[in-house]
C-alpha cells in the first residue's frame, strides 16, 4: 500500500509527464496530494492522454527538452524537489531504428543532464530513473532477467536504455554513493519495466494503439510479430512500483538505491497474437487482425523479468490480471468513442486500482494472522 501522508504536499519533479505513462502518473500523484512539476516536450501523438484527460489542469507543466541542460537544470532548481522521477524518453523500438542519434541523445544524454542537474542543485532528494525491461542483454532465455544480469540491447532503443542504466550506476558510484548518503543526500535508483498497457496510449507502432486505431477505422490491424512474447502489465502496476520505490528511498536511501524490476505474473507473459485475439473478442463490431508479411527490423522474440526483489523488499506484486486489464482498456477506448469525460474515467480506474491494492493488503494481513494463530498451538506443544 502507498503511504498517502508521505505524498501530501511532497514536491515532485516529473520528466515525461506529457507521455502515456507520465500522464497517468501525473494524475495519480495529484490524487495523492503531491505538488507536481512536469517537464517534457509537447505530447508525442495526436490524440494523446495528456490533453484528453486534461492533465495540464492538475499539475504545473513546463515544456522543455531533456537534451537542453540549462533549461532542464533551471526548471529542476526552481521546483526544489523532494522526489525526482525521470520518465522522459524516446520510447519506441521501431523509431529508434529510424532515428538512432535522437534516441541516444534523448535516452542517454537526457539521463546525464537530469542527474547532473540533481548533482549541481545540491538538494537532498529521492531519484528514480525509469528505463526499460529491454535494457538487459537479451539472450532469449525462458527465465526472467534479474537486476544483476548484464546490460545490453541489440537495437538503438534497447541499447540506449542499457546505456542509461550504466549512466545511473556511474553517477551513483561517483557522486551519490549509498554509504555516503548523509553527506550528499541523494538516493538514486532505477526502475526497469516495459510493455505497460492501458487506456490513452496512442503511441505509433505499438500493439494496442495500433489495434484500437484499426478497430475505430473498421479495418484489420496488420501485426508485425504475432509470436513475440512480452511481459504485459497494466500501466498502474509499474507506476505503483515507482511510487513505492520513491517512498523507500526517502526512508532508507542506502538500502534501496539500486536497480529494480517491475513486471507481471509469469502467466501474463503472452504472445502478441493472444493479446490481439482477446481485444478482438472484447471489442466485437467486426474487429480483426492479420499478419504483416512485409520485411521489418528485428525485435526480441522472448523477454521476461524476474521481480523477486521487488516482491520481497518493496512488498510489490501484481494485483490486476491481464484478462481484467484488457477489459479496463476496452472500457477506456469505448468511452473515448462515445465522447465521455476521459479525465473522470482515468481517475476512476486509478481509484479502482487503489481499492484492489487495499483489498490485497487486507487479504495478506488476514492470511498472516491465520498462519500465526494456526502456529500458536504447535509452539505451545513444543514448549511443553
Amino acid at each position: 500500500m502507498l503511504n498517502r501522508s508521505f505524498w501530501q504536499n511532497r514536491k515532485v519533479f516529473l520528466t515525461g509527464h506529457t507521455g502515456f505513462k507520465g500522464a497517468w502518473l501525473s494524475l495519480w500523484l495529484e490524487a495523492l496530494g503531491a505538488d507536481v512539476t512536469g517537464y517534457a516536450l509537447d505530447p508525442p501523438s495526436e490524440p494523446n492522454l495528456f490533453e484528453q484527460a486534461r492533465v495540464g489542469e492538475c499539475i504545473r507543466s513546463i515544456r522543455g527538452d531533456v537534451r537542453d541542460y540549462d533549461h532542464l537544470a533551471a526548471a529542476l532548481a526552481a521546483c526544489k524537489p523532494d522526489v525526482v522521477i525521470h520518465m522522459a524518453a524516446q520510447s519506441v523500438v521501431r523509431y529508434g531504428y529510424e532515428e538512432p542519434v535522437e534516441t541516444y541523445a534523448t535516452n542517454v544524454m537526457g539521463t546525464v543532464n537530469l542527474l547532473e542537474a540533481v548533482r549541481r542543485s545540491g538538494r537532498p532528494c529521492a531519484v528514480v530513473n525509469v528505463t526499460s525491461d529491454k535494457c538487459y542483454e537479451n539472450r532469449e532465455w525462458v527465465w526472467g532477467y534479474r537486476e544483476s544480469d548484464p546490460m545490453g540491447g541489440h537495437d538503438p532503443y534497447s541499447n540506449s536504455k542499457g546505456c542509461a542504466e550504466l549512466v545511473t550506476g556511474a553517477y551513483r558510484d561517483s557522486y551519490f554513493a549509498p554509504d555516503a548518503l548523509a553527506r550528499h543526500g541523494v538516493a538514486l535508483a532505477s526502475a526497469r519495466a516495459g510493455n505497460a498497457i492501458g487506456g490513452g496510449d496512442w503511441t505509433a507502432n505499438q500493439l494496442i494503439p495500433d489495434l484500437i486505431r484499426a478497430f475505430l477505422d473498421r479495418r484489420p490491424c496488420r501485426i508485425r510479430n504475432p509470436t513475440a512474447i512480452r511481459p504485459w502489465q497494466f500501466v498502474l502496476m509499474p507506476l505503483h512500483g515507482y511510487l513505492l520505490l520513491c517512498e523507500r528511498l526517502a526512508e532508507d536511501g542506502a538500502g534501496f538505491a539500486s536497480g529494480w524490476n517491475f513486471g507481471p505474473a509469469e502467466t501474463d507473459a503472452k504472445p502478441v497474437s493472444w493479446i490481439a485475439d482477446k481485444l478482438v473478442a472484447s471489442w466485437g463490431d467486426g474487429a480483426s487482425w492479420t499478419q504483416d508479411g512485409t520485411p521489418h527490423q528485428a525485435e526480441a522474440q522472448l523477454l521476461r523479468l524476474d521481480t523477486s526483489k521487488a516482491r520481497a523488499h518493496l512488498d510489490w506484486h501484481p494485483v490486476l490480471q491481464l484478462d481484467q486489464s484488457l477489459l479496463w482498456i476496452v472500457e477506456w477506448y469505448e468511452a473515448f468513442q462515445a465522447g465521455k469525460d476521459l479525465q473522470s474515467l482515468t481517475r476512476r480506474q486509478i481509484e479502482r486500482y487503489e481499492y484492489l491494492l487495499q483489498d490485497d493488503a487486507e487479504t495478506n494481513a488476514l492470511a498472516a494472522r491465520r498462519m500465526k494463530a494456526a502456529a500458536a498451538p504447535l509452539l505451545s506443544a513444543a514448549d511443553g
